[in-house]
């Protein structure tokens, strides 16, 4: 039987950002997805599209292959949406709207598993007396994701858990799904060159594979425990491993308050939550050069009654050579204090250039660090709430898709998703907070090599 009750928050909600992961189970299809695709010019705005208010054009993608895409990439589950991930496709500033309805409708629908189906599952990983360890099993999931969902269930001890069950074939079908996406792409040749598809591709399939390794995120997860100790606000819950696979992890369950909820809240609460997560990344890849880099929202619990953050899903982390980072705080600090010779220094030295580029490229690359750094550059506080970053960024992008000589370094694709996602944390929650001094704080007791 299925259980009824259901917490109002749990290790992962089925609300998530646009690369939640579900799968549209409907057969029906949009008029739009029906329609051929079209190839749009970098740069060339189709008819009827706003370069100013509401969405903004997205410079590679027209409104009919953008949707065409993002309806692919939900139907293809994780592989496909872990590229939609990298190629940065879910800010809602330049999303076509279209796209953003097409990746609520997938939230709002997520496939789940049939109850065969999951009991096949936790008897192949768990044994055909899986069900001794518990009390209660939730049949029904409080929370889908890009390659499983997640139940609750209560222990024979009466502990509360959550248990993220891997999708059957989700792991043998990374590379089958990643090369149909790259066919498709390159069919329709609806984006450019300059975006470096196939590298990108590459990487998204050494991440996925990692991320469908739940032992892999079970360590990552204890891990990240230990780097935190010091940080009494962060929570992140304990692994059980004996009820832990390579398919199967359970975790205590967590409850809290969402974004979406804390994005209610007062504007103190909003500050210290985005004060604290900004401070997080930037300790993870300057000091600790570890880092979770799934900025999803939904990884992201309050506690409001014990002042808590609770930091949730480590299948995506990574480490950091010490080599780059080293030149990484450089291009951040040269961006802050609008150093163009140590941005364009330090972008060679990491592979971001080639030192080749055209002068249009080298002014269009510092122009965008330049703006990306402004939250660091003023002693002030930062009110994120009445900045257009994204937009004047996105104006750069055109020329740099153009004139781009190279792909950018592997490590980029996760860092600048983690990165990128925390800046709009920071937009969602309206927040006014002191970045300039919590960087310098690291980059004056930074230590190069």
């Amino acid at each position: 039987e299925e259980t009824q009750s259901i917490p109002a928050a749990g290790s992962k909600l089925a609300e998530t950002a646009s690369h939640s992961g579900a799968v549209d189970p409907s057969p029906d299809r949009s008029p739009a997805a029906d329609r051929p695709l079209q190839s749009t010019s970098a740069g060339s705005p189709p008819s009827g599209s706003s370069t100013s208010g509401g969405a903004l054009y997205h410079p590679f993608l027209s409104e009919a292959n953008a949707e065409r895409l993002a309806v692919t990439l939900c139907r293809m589950r994780g592989a496909a949406l872990k590229l939609g991930q990298m190629l940065s496709i879910q800010d809602d500033t330049i999303i076509p709207p279209q796209v953003q309805k097409i990746l609520q409708r997938v939230r709002d629908n997520a496939d789940v598993m049939p109850r065969k189906q999951l009991e096949k599952v936790l008897v192949r990983e768990l044994g055909p007396d899986w069900q001794k360890h518990f009390q209660e099993f939730q049949y029904r999931p409080i929370a889908a994701a890009s390659i499983g969902q997640v139940h609750r269930a209560v222990l024979t001890d009466g502990m509360e858990v959550a248990m993220k069950i891997q999708y059957p074939g989700v792991a043998e079908s990374i590379e089958s799904d990643l090369s149909n996406l790259r066919r498709v792409i390159s069919m329709t040749s609806m984006l450019p060159k300059g975006l470096y598809v196939d590298a990108a591709i590459a990487e998204a399939k050494k991440e996925l594979t990692l991320e469908c390794d739940y032992l892999s995120e079970a360590r990552h997860q204890r891990h990240f425990q230990c780097l935190i100790r010091d940080e009494p606000m962060f929570i992140v819950p304990d692994v059980i491993p004996e009820l832990s696979t390579s398919r199967v992890l359970t975790s205590t369950l967590v409850k809290g308050l969402t974004i979406d909820q804390i994005c209610q809240m007062d504007q103190f609460t909003r500050n210290k939550v985005a004060q604290k997560l900004l401070e997080l990344c930037l300790r993870e890849l300057f000091e600790f050069r570890y880092m979770q880099t799934d900025p999803n929202w939904s990884n992201f619990f309050y506690d409001h009654k014990n002042n808590k953050l609770i930091l949730l899903d480590f299948g995506a982390c990574r480490s950091f050579d010490k080599s780059f980072v080293d030149e990484y705080i450089k291009l951040v600090y040269g961006s802050a204090v609008g150093d163009r010779q140590m941005i364009i220094d330090a972008s060679i030295k990491m592979g971001f250039l080639t030192g080749d580029e055209t002068e249009e490229m080298m002014n269009a690359h510092a122009s965008a660090a330049t703006i990306v750094g402004e939250p660091f550059a003023q002693p002030a506080v930062f009110d994120f709430s009445t900045q257009r970053m994204t937009r004047r960024v996105n104006e750069l992008v055109p020329a740099m898709l153009k004139h781009r000589l190279t792909a950018p370094p592997p490590e980029s694709y996760s860092l600048h998703r983690k990165l990128s996602g925390s800046f709009l944390l920071c937009f969602k929650l309206g927040a006014k907070i002191q970045c300039h001094d919590a960087f310098m704080r690291i980059w004056e007791r930074y230590s190069f090599d």
